[in-house]
């Protein structure tokens, strides 16, 4: 793989798992850069509306270098750390191989190597888009939540105030790249990022795809006026 190579939009998961490969030791510090340290913020938002109880079963899903996950599980949760970059997951090996309760699997999201029903509740972070067939994934994920069980979704999304949302596009075409270039090991890969982006539905669309799914009760908020977005919802029969 050299240095240039990314992934395209019709996201074959083993060329976007290379990719991951490639700018995992460099993954967080570029997130950081790119947000302006919004990340963070996000990212404890995230582990607030998942509220991992001690005792539960956590799957967190693309989990990256494992940041995510290892909040959770420093709150008492048994967390399952999945990605299907190994690149990403031995990056959270070396850093948080010491918190108790969480262990790490190389996972598609397609195709999850767990039991139905296995889960109190599944989250996943930036990843979702990166998915081939993200309906498949929300079915999966919902697979594998026990009734009762609830999803939460860390996403980039779509600012609804028209002014904001352009100069949010235009930071995203222009400087996003810029600043991946700099701070990161794969300018190219960021460039897949931004594009990804702006093909990803709203938050409408995603709340729509995880009804059809079989997911209930299903909501969202904003982030930094729109540009991430927290979904939630609930595994219930009807």
């Amino acid at each position: 793989m050299t240095s240039a190579q990314r992934a395209d939009l019709d996201k074959d998961p083993r060329t976007v798992s290379r990719m991951f490969d490639q700018v995992a030791e460099r993954y967080d510090l570029t997130n950081i850069a790119m947000t302006f340290g919004l990340d963070a913020v996000w990212r404890r938002a995230t582990t607030n509306a998942v509220d991992p109880q001690p005792g539960e079963r956590i799957l967190d899903l693309a989990a990256g270098t494992c940041r995510s996950s290892a909040s959770l599980a420093r709150r008492g949760a048994e967390v399952v750390a999945a990605d299907f970059s190994p690149g990403m997951l031995e990056q959270g090996r070396r850093r948080y191989a010491d918190v108790r309760g969480l262990r790490f699997v190389e996972a598609d999201a397609m195709a999850l190597p767990f039991d139905d029903g296995e889960f109190d509740a599944v989250t996943i972070s930036y990843g979702l888009r990166n998915v081939q067939q993200p309906k498949v994934a929300l079915a999966e994920m919902r697979r594998v939540t026990r009734e009762g069980g609830r999803i939460v979704i860390n996403e980039f999304s779509t600012p609804p105030a028209r002014l904001f949302r352009t100069l949010y596009r235009i930071y995203n075409d222009a400087i996003l790249p810029r600043v991946a270039r700099v701070v990161g090991s794969n300018g190219d890969a960021y460039d897949y990022l931004g594009e990804s982006i702006r093909a990803w539905p709203d938050q409408r669309e995603l709340a729509a795809w995880m009804r059809e799914a079989g997911w209930t009760d299903v909501a969202h908020r904003d982030l930094a006026g729109g540009i991430a977005a927290l979904h939630r919802g609930y595994r219930r029969t009807a």
